[in-house]
């Protein structure tokens, strides 16, 4: 690719992630416009290290300054309407005002913290009227900066509070000045883990490690059939676990391999849906999960390790379901890899490069030695600012290292109001108790005389929880969209299984509903991943989003073994147990794999395909009798094969 080209490739990248992502629309500053706004940012960066390393503060106190600051900084950045970012050095009046307004809102609960907490719920008009007035500019910069959806969800929760009679008081008091809402658990853990990793994903970048995730790839699978698709699953993997946007991953990876996968001989729509399903699967991957993995931690009480082990074979499982898919549909179009001279040579790569996964290795020993995630983040971006300085072209200065820290103070923004905003949903469930109303609505639905057995009773419950994620989670950012499915649907989940003898464990809940939440951004209506990789293909969109929820079908099914068999969370007491359920569902992914694409040592007829689409969803049910099944279909149908290719190669 030309340097011209590079250059017209990454104003579309940006171009596109301020279409499809929100939170990447942001204004465009020069001249001393820009020295202001980077002065902001990096205030807001030596903030969240100071609180994080070297004070203790209450956590009312610091939580309310970090969303003050964020609100100020938010409305600097974020326009009422897209269409001003375009206009440069632009800030309206009234952003200043609303930005201003919402930060004395925050800060009035900082300075006066003592007297408000003394007062519990007995709050005066002034303090009603400037959390009022905080909630109000928070969700207006959320629709900025996050979107419509988690306010509409926001809206209807509170909308359910008023029916109910709470008072206006007792609302703002719920939700402005208790740990339940806006500083709930979700700011609390944004402010500390998710923030700081945003920074660590900000300087891995700078340090060349996307493009040494890419060449790594391409190293591995770049030779064989269909190199390029099977280089865009494994890139977007390895980059989406430091990822917390599917848009962006799916945008910045797929600006260098949905060209090459076109070249290759992909349809358009295959492509850009390769890119999207590995993309989106990349915040799936161990060991940061796009950042989710802290606040599941935080939110159930089970150590970040055991959250991380768990699920790692889950994550295999999804790459390879997509590898698989790939792999079938360029054997069916015949086509070939990239020549030798295209592919790094692997030794060489890791001699020359491995040094840029250090920062990762040191996340992991400082984790696995006890210490917090905020520390060992510190120690990883320490190490990647280090690991820079070995290469002349992705050395951070003083210059670079003042654009990572901007760079992640920007990108925490979207991310922080999205959890602020989550934080007042869960305030709304602690305040009226609505969860135990729909809990009572699933005891309901699962005791129903209809269906047959425990197991299609608890399958229907985990169908509508399904449903309810993806509905939930559609245009809403990974961390918020979990925090929302954990608070509503993941207790319903457990309850359903309690009801009918069937113990349901915490983390399999918990990662169900992650799973659910996070496939809305290829899942169509509203399916951002694949709107954003069919814009660089010049793809239907629509065909697109199917087409990557068909490749991502690995992501429909493991959360209901999950449920099912806990085995394959590593939660099974039992070895055999385990290997069983690893055994069912790879089993169960290879039939479905070739089922879809319609091919495997030659093409298949239609009623092999369906066989082995039934036998794979047998296989995915973790029992002796349905594992001989699809073991038995997958055998009969090499020997069919064989049989049918030897018969085509005699007659020709």
């Amino acid at each position: 690719m030309s340097s011209e080209d590079q250059v017209i490739s990454q104003e579309k990248a940006e171009e596109l992630l301020s279409k499809f992502d929100r939170e990447s629309n942001v204004r465009r500053f020069t001249g001393w416009r820009s020295y202001f706004i980077t002065g902001l940012l990096l205030l807001f960066a030596a903030y969240v290290f100071w609180t994080t390393l070297f004070v203790t503060l209450p956590e009312q106190v610091r939580r309310s300054a970090f969303v003050g600051i964020i609100i100020f900084i938010g409305y600097m950045l974020y326009p009422a309407k897209r269409s001003m970012t375009k206009r440069v050095n632009h800030i309206a009046w009234y952003d200043f005002i609303l930005g201003a307004a919402g930060t004395i809102a925050f800060f009035y609960y900082v300075v006066n913290f003592r007297a408000i907490v003394e007062r519990a719920i007995l709050l005066t008009p002034t303090d009603v009227y400037m959390g009022l007035v905080g909630i109000i500019i928070l969700a207006e910069l959320c629709r900025r900066a996050v979107g419509f959806p988690i306010l509409v969800v926001a809206g209807g929760f509170a909308t359910y509070a008023v029916i109910q009679g709470y008072s206006l008081r007792r609302i703002v008091h719920q939700l402005f000045y208790t740990t339940d809402g806006i500083i709930g658990t979700p700011i609390g853990v944004a402010s500390t883990f998710i923030v700081l990793f945003i920074f660590l994903a900000s300087f891995l970048e700078k340090s060349g490690i996307a493009n040494f995730f890419i060449n790594l790839a391409n190293s591995v699978a770049g030779w064989t059939a269909g190199g390029p698709a099977k280089v865009a699953v494994i890139a977007s993997a390895l980059m989406g676990m430091i990822s917390g946007s599917s848009v962006a991953n799916t945008v910045g990876s797929g600006s260098v391999t949905i060209p090459t996968m076109k070249k290759t001989g992909y349809k358009p729509e295959w492509a850009a849906a390769v890119e999207a399903s590995a993309s989106t699967g990349g915040q799936i991957m161990p060991p940061i999960m796009g950042a989710a993995a802290f606040l599941m931690a935080e939110l159930t009480a089970i150590p970040y390790l055991v959250i991380v082990v768990s699920a790692i074979i889950p994550a295999v499982l999804y790459f390879t379901g997509i590898y698989l898919a790939v792999h079938f549909e360029a054997k069916k179009l015949g086509l070939k890899g990239l020549s030798k001279e295209e592919i790094p040579h692997f030794g060489r790569l890791l001699i020359q490069q491995g040094y840029l996964f250090l920062p990762i290795v040191v996340l992991i020993a400082v984790l696995g030695a006890g210490r917090t995630p905020a520390m060992a983040a510190c120690y990883a971006i320490l190490s990647s600012i280090i690991v820079s300085l070995f290469r002349k072209e992705t050395r951070i200065g003083p210059k670079a290292l003042v654009e990572g820290l901007c760079n992640g103070s920007r990108n925490s923004v979207g991310v922080a109001i999205a959890c602020g905003i989550a934080g007042t949903i869960v305030g709304i469930v602690t305040l009226t108790g609505i969860g135990q109303m729909l809990i009572g609505l699933f005891v309901g639905i699962v005791r129903n005389p209809f269906f047959i057995n425990t197991g299609t009773s608890l399958l229907a419950a985990l169908f509508l929880t399904m449903i309810s994620c993806i509905i939930l989670g559609m245009g809403v950012p990974t961390t918020a969209n979990y925090v929302i499915m954990a608070t509503i649907t993941a207790p319903l989940v457990m309850r359903a299984g309690a009801e009918l003898g069937i113990a349901v464990p915490l983390l399999a809940a918990h990662m169900f509903v992650f799973y659910f939440g996070l496939v809305a951004d290829i899942t169509p209506p509203v399916a951002l991943a694949a709107y954003a990789g069919s814009a660089i293909a010049n793809s239907n969109p629509m065909k697109t989003a199917i087409t990557a929820t068909r490749l991502a079908i690995a992501a429909y099914i493991v959360p209901y073994v999950f449920i099912f068999n806990p085995g394959l969370l590593l939660i099974d007491p039992s070895i055999f147990g385990i290997l069983q359920a690893v055994f069912s569902t790879s089993l169960g992914m290879v039939l479905i794999s070739l089922g879809l694409a319609g091919y495997f040592l030659r093409p298949m007829n239609v009623l092999w395909r369906i066989i082995s689409i039934v036998g794979g969803f047998m296989g995915v049910h973790p029992s002796l009798v349905t594992d001989l099944i699809g073991f038995a279909i997958i055998v009969v149908l090499i020997i069919v094969q064989l049989i049918e290719r030897k018969k085509t190669r005699l007659a020709a």
